[in-house]
């Protein structure tokens, strides 16, 4: 029997469409009011109008556009139960944005670190549970303190994206580390392989998988994809799994070591403090 999430606000970013827009669905099923937030106007709008209510618009590749969002969201959510950072991507060569940041770490990361900063106050007093969309692509990144950006690292799609999934992951655990004084619990997810756009424009090993018509055979649905998402945002009690990774619906999964290293986790933290303005 599905949990009763009636008089829960949810609010879920990269929901224009993939997992994110099914699992609003289901979460609205289950009687949550779900914000959903896209980049894409025409399919945030489109998502929203069958939940009945209001899109959000903001793309990740602009911080003031986040700034924007927040605002937004304070408006509109006296109480934010749930907040689910999902809005991500993989772009095939280096770009820089608008912010002068690396646009396949400002989209997976830093965005998401802003938005969950300038939230702050509202999630600790509605003692909220944040849900990371991580990857077991954090395997093959690393994180460099000195070179975050990738500006004199060599740049592969796979090893820059693992990297802003494994920053994520580290994200996370830091945030549920500083659940007794917050009040704010953390856990991330890796949702599978999934048959979304994501990796449309990849190349390397994820286009292998997402441009071929064999490797499209092994991807999952959106709404399995979304399943973990669901699950975790649907539970009674969300602090039974803070600070856990889910590797689809199995708890405590195995990390990389980086993922682990606590120390590397408040120093990650400052590090982006920084490089955001935020200290």
């Amino acid at each position: 029997m599905s949990e009763d999430l009636t008089g829960k606000t949810v609010v879920i970013t990269g929901a224009s469409a993939g997992i994110g827009a099914a699992a609003a669905r289901e979460l609205a099923a289950r009687g949550a009011t779900v914000v959903p937030v896209g980049r894409s106007a025409d399919k945030t709008r489109a998502v929203a109008a069958e939940l009945g209510v209001e899109p959000l618009i903001a793309d990740f590749a602009s911080l003031r556009q986040v700034r924007s969002l927040a605002d937004r969201l304070l408006r509109r959510c006296p109480v934010i139960d749930v907040l689910a950072h999902n809005a991500g991507g993989v772009v095939p060569r280096r770009e820089v944005t608008e912010d002068g940041f690396e646009l396949t770490l400002q989209s997976n990361y830093l965005a998401p670190f802003l938005l969950q900063a300038l939230l702050h106050e509202r999630l600790s007093a509605s003692r909220a549970q944040v849900i990371v969309t991580s990857s077991m692509g954090h395997r093959f990144g690393r994180i460099s303190l000195a070179d975050l950006n990738f500006a004199r690292r060599r740049f592969s799609s796979l090893r820059v994206y693992g990297s802003a999934k494994l920053a994520d992951l580290i994200f996370a655990r830091e945030l549920a580390r500083r659940a007794p004084e917050t009040g704010i619990s953390a856990v991330a997810f890796h949702p599978g392989t999934v048959g979304s756009s994501f990796g449309r424009d990849s190349r390397g090993p994820v286009s292998l998988v997402y441009g071929t018509a064999a490797g499209r055979t092994l991807l999952l649905g959106n709404e399995q994809g979304a399943a973990p998402l669901v699950h975790l945002a649907s539970l009674a009690d969300p602090r039974s799994v803070n600070g856990q990774y889910f590797h689809r619906m199995r708890a405590n999964a195995p990390t990389s070591k980086q993922a682990r290293d606590p120390a590397l986790a408040r120093n990650l933290w400052d590090t982006t403090e920084a490089m955001l303005g935020l200290t």
